[in-house]
């Protein structure tokens, strides 16, 4: 078992069944790449930020947070110290409303309610993935 799978058990109640938001937040974080992503889930994190993709996982969704200006936001969450929120409104620039839209019908879920969701759990599982204030090796977030 992956620090990724482990991190998103313990945030999503470690339920046997993956819920919608835990693909999300694994293709989001993992970047699609691990064998144990769904195939659903795996097309949609190669959808995600336009051609690109997230292809990045977590590195990758730092990076978009440096973009649009909210980099400190995201290294709260690497660091060591306090996780500063973010906002529903903050994601949706982010993420941008194409990729906000696509997840959000993935989840099954209206986009406010989506990224209201996001917003909770995003924070602590970056955290959770980096727990010496780094991001962890890419062999190391396998599901």
């Amino acid at each position: 078992m992956g620090l990724l799978d482990q991190v998103l058990g313990g945030l999503m109640g470690g339920s046997g069944g993956a819920s919608p938001m835990q693909g999300i937040l694994m293709s989001l974080l993992g970047g699609g790449q691990q064998g144990g992503v769904t195939g659903a889930n795996q097309g949609m994190a190669q959808g995600l930020g336009g051609g690109q993709g997230m292809a990045g996982g977590l590195g990758g969704l730092l990076s978009s947070f440096q973009q649009a200006g909210l980099g400190h936001i995201a290294e709260s969450w690497v660091g060591n110290g306090p996780n500063q929120p973010v906002s529903p409104q903050q994601l949706q620039s982010v993420l941008g409303d194409n990729q906000v839209q696509n997840m959000a019908q993935q989840a099954g879920m209206p986009q406010q309610d989506f990224l209201s969701q996001l917003s909770q759990h995003l924070p602590n599982a970056v955290n959770g993935m980096t727990p010496n204030g780094q991001l962890p090796d890419e062999g190391s977030m396998s599901v």
